[in-house]
């Protein structure tokens, strides 16, 4: 089907062709990609950008023995396409299938995790170190990009890697974009060395001119390129990269594979931290990504041909009634909104462009995010973080230490909590409600539908008085019941009955109902509890809904490990004799599929959680009898 994309099985092939043919083949590269990526979903323009670079690393390094480490990892699709996996593709994201982000157990090419961003200079640093240790003699290279300079841990591991006398390079791949446009001061300073030209035009003049001078030229020239990095400080100002120990060149075509390939061969040979600077184009070579990068960022399943529509992408959702509710709040009350690079993700374009001095996009920096709002509100202005619940885990210390301690009212907005699905491991946002309700001073809740993720949120904003996080999964779930008043701390009584309890958190509410439904065919009455209030727990009415029960369970799409199961065991246990299950995520990893998939393979769709309390009961019937 592609003449010579069919004949790539490893890094050598790509090894073997010449420039013409690498080029030919980076068009059946994004051919094959918009045609797989489109049936199942995944990150299309940040690898579409990167066709050329990943061509350019594989016909100058030699992986696995060169190490190449992706920041951000999703855009590693080529890489996978290139070394062996082009033949599983059709699997990517889905169960069992491929990663969309490197992944050690997948391959031998991939050689270090990556899912979240601006880790890969510190990896590579590391590993730098450890080849030289053993005295090994091979390359590292950290490919950074779609906004990940931005991030503090990328500069810390630059002014550590900067003092190593030893080979390391460091790619970034420039396309001025993260999941939307990039912002901040850093990226300003990247357009401004961009289009400060004068030192790459006068340095190619200068050579054009000494190789045409007979005898003498080349002598001149090889005096220069020893001389060139004091020549390039004194007529020129230096990089920041320069200045932190790195040999920088750039900014270079990073769609140019000649230009690419010559200039990380020298980077190869220099001995010492080198960093190369490219410019590449999101979304290049499909006319609706390169128009729209955003909307192609992480795509579902779309028509190739027709596209996405990006006008769909009001539809109402978790997402889109939070970013719509601040803006209805805001038009009568003061307060700021900050997020870390997920403006078009969380819901809050139209706020940014309503209200721009109210609205702070710091990058992909959520550390920053996280105590620059603890500034806001110490000094007496309320302000909404908003983070994706995977993401939140790296300000862990930041939300205990300069929120919690103080008992700021910062309103912690956190988006895709509970089993997200094709992004994996790295992406599951399980993690939160016992990351968070170990902390002093924090509260917690978890909305059961979008109108009740509204009035959480109003509450939240409006009148709570210290740190509150709302965990709200991705997309559209959402039950159907009358939204009760949030002050009293009590949780909700969906459904009455005599036989058996179900606790429920946030999503889990809708199973716990159809859960109850099926128990009531078999003859068992089952009351549901919509907790509302992860912390506090609402303890009264959790005992007397327990009190006389044959048995409870709680139901919550979080790790079970510090989660809500085991507080309410704890709670149930010091006053009364009922059995209680937990149903939730094991101490272990959680693999990639959909988010319906992981449900039904850890219990917790209604039919696992009717099934598991009719079998309790039998047997407490088998063991009476």
């Amino acid at each position: 089907m592609y003449q010579y994309l069919d004949s790539i099985h490893s890094p050598d092939d790509v090894a073997k062709l010449n420039t013409r043919e690498l080029e030919l083949l980076a068009g059946e590269i994004r051919e094959f990609l918009i045609e797989n990526v489109s049936k199942t979903g995944g990150h299309l323009a940040s690898n579409l950008g990167v066709v050329e670079l990943t061509l350019a690393l594989l016909r100058t390094f030699s992986p696995p023995r060169d190490k190449i480490i992706f920041d951000v990892g999703h855009q590693s699709y080529v890489y996978k396409i290139l070394t062996g996996r082009a033949g599983e593709f059709h699997t990517l994201r889905q169960k069992g299938g491929l990663s969309g982000f490197p992944k050690r157990e997948e391959s031998i090419y991939d050689c270090f995790n990556t899912g979240h961003s601006s880790t890969s200079i510190s990896a590579a640093a590391g590993m730098a170190c450890a080849r030289d240790l053993r005295g090994e003699d091979y390359s590292v290279v950290a490919v950074i990009g779609d906004g990940a300079m931005g991030g503090g841990m990328a500069f810390e591991a630059l002014n550590d890697a900067g003092m190593l006398e030893s080979n390391l390079i460091v790619i970034l791949n420039d396309n001025e974009m993260s999941i939307a446009e990039n912002v901040g001061a850093m990226s300003r300073y990247f357009r401004r060395i961009s289009t400060n030209k004068g030192y790459f035009r006068f340095k190619r003049k200068l050579e054009r001119f000494l190789n045409g001078v007979p005898y003498f030229g080349k002598r001149i020239l090889k005096l220069l390129r020893k001389m060139k990095t004091r020549l390039k400080s004194i007529l020129f100002t230096p990089t920041i990269f320069d200045e932190m120990g790195f040999a920088y060149t750039g900014p270079i075509d990073g769609h140019n594979i000649r230009q690419l390939c010559k200039n990380m061969e020298r980077a190869r040979e220099v001995g010492r931290p080198v960093f190369i600077h490219i410019h590449t184009k999101k979304g290049k070579g499909y006319p609706y990504a390169e128009e729209y990068p955003s909307a192609y960022h992480g795509v579902s399943r779309f028509d190739a041909d027709m596209g996405v529509n990006v006008h769909n992408m009001s539809a109402p959702s978790y997402s889109r009634v939070f970013g719509r509710t601040l803006i209805d709040l805001a038009k009568t009350h003061e307060f700021a909104v900050i997020t870390p690079a997920m403006k078009d993700g969380s819901g809050l374009s139209e706020f940014a462009e309503l209200y721009p001095k109210r609205f702070f996009d710091v990058g992909i920096a959520e550390q920053h995010a996280v105590t620059f709002g603890a500034g806001l509100a110490a000094n007496g202005e309320p302000c909404v973080v908003s983070l994706y619940s995977t993401f939140m885990q790296r300000a862990y210390d930041q939300i205990l230490h300069d929120v919690c301690l103080m008992n700021l009212p910062v309103v912690f907005a956190l988006d895709r909590a509970g089993a997200v699905g094709g992004d994996g491991e790295t992406h599951q946002g399980i993690y939160d409600i016992a990351l968070l309700t170990s902390m002093p001073n924090m509260n917690m809740l978890a909305p059961a539908s979008m109108a009740e993720l509204a009035a959480m949120l109003e509450y939240a904003v409006l009148r709570h008085p210290g740190p509150i996080a709302i965990r709200y999964p991705k997309g559209k779930m959402s039950a159907s019941f009358a939204v009760k008043d949030l002050e009293d701390h009590k949780a909700q009584v969906l459904a009455e009955g005599e036989d058996v309890c179900i606790f429920a958190v946030g999503t889990m509410v809708l199973e716990a109902l159809a859960a109850g439904e099926l128990l009531k065919e078999k003859g068992i009455s089952a009351c549901v509890v919509h907790l509302r209030w992860i912390k506090p727990l609402d303890c009264e009415t959790i005992l007397s809904c327990a009190e006389g029960k044959k048995l409870c369970l709680c139901a919550e799409d979080g790790v079970l490990r510090g989660g809500v199961g085991e507080e309410i065991t704890a709670v149930i246990h010091k006053k009364l004799s009922v059995p209680v299950l937990l149903a939730g995520y094991p101490d272990c990893v959680i693999a990639q599929a959909t988010a319906d998939e992981i449900r039904a393979e850890y219990g917790l769709t209604g039919s696992n959680m009717a099934q598991r309390i009719l079998s309790e009961i039998d047997v407490a019937l088998t063991q009476q009898s």
